[in-house]
């Protein structure tokens, strides 16, 4: 049997964080470029400015050294990234800024959990299903008990694997809040023995978003960091157990889900997304 450091799968975890964090950072600086290249070439400024491109290097060593980190990691790091916005400007990299070719990128795509690139035309009939605040009133019609044991079931079949592995074993004991805002649905969840229980104590960490957003991140449509990104998840509390929860939201062996949860909930993620959009649309 393998043995496992204590601790060390939330640090790894919040590593992944970091690395995800990275990527996406370096997503948006290639499109902050992109825009760059725009506005240059419409005032008819040259493309390539090589000082500046030396300044951005030094400056990111002088900043590694004063943070621990070695000035050539970071060095290496903004080339890369220089010749990523050059390309995005239509610009050739040269090979002595340490750019890698395209087949062997040190630093990959930011990761795509959708299977799709635009979600499909809404139908219109879709314009009559209400918005999940609409019909909120209507959960709150169930019993707690049954709204409890619905959730610890899901929770169950979703969270098997990682429970079965360790890999939830930082919850122990801890307290994490599920917050759907526009149902007005409230739980705090904690891992006892080995199942996740709903509790009636206040929740260390906090993860708030809408019902469709949630349903679209179980679905496999949106990742985590998408949505924390675009602030359509929210953190609050406890930051490294919200960080650790998030990470593993988006790290969960999707392929050990059972099938038939997983067409439903991809499913009804579908039938989510097409129906806010089509409301929206109409509105």
């Amino acid at each position: 049997m393998r043995e496992r450091a204590p601790g060390l799968t939330p640090v790894r975890l919040a590593i992944d964080g970091v690395d995800d964090g990275l990527v996406l950072l370096l997503a948006a600086r290639t499109r902050l470029a992109r825009l760059a290249g725009r506005l240059k070439a419409g005032a008819g400024v040259p493309g390539r400015d090589e000082a500046r491109e030396q300044r951005v290097r030094r400056r990111a060593e002088t900043l590694a050294g004063v943070l621990g980190v070695a000035p050539d990691t970071a060095s290496g790091v903004l080339a890369l990234a220089i010749g990523d916005a050059r390309r995005a400007q239509g610009l050739q990299s040269d090979l002595d800024q340490g750019v890698a070719p395209r087949d062997g990128r040190m630093i990959a795509a930011i990761m795509q959990t959708q299977t799709d690139s635009a979600p499909p035309p809404a139908h219109p009939l879709l314009r009559l299903v209400p918005p999940p605040r609409r019909i909120a009133p209507l959960l709150r019609v169930l019993p707690p008990s049954m709204q409890k044991r619905l959730l610890e079931r899901a929770m169950a079949k979703v969270l098997a694997a990682p429970m079965a592995d360790g890999t939830l074993d930082f919850m122990a004991g801890r307290r994490l809040g599920i917050e759907v805002s526009d149902l007005g649905l409230r739980w705090v969840v904690e891992l006892q023995g080995q199942q996740l229980v709903v509790v009636d104590t206040p929740a260390e960490a906090t993860v708030r978003g809408t019902a469709t957003d949630l349903l679209l991140l179980a679905g496999r449509l949106e990742d985590a960091d998408t949505l924390f990104f675009q602030r359509r998840l929210v953190l609050t509390g406890d930051v490294e157990l919200g960080l650790t929860a998030r990470n593993l939201l988006d790290r969960l062996p999707w392929e050990k889900v059972p099938l038939g949860l997983r067409i439903t909930l991809n499913r009804g993620a579908r039938f989510a997304r097409a129906a806010r959009g089509a409301y929206r649309a109409k509105a």
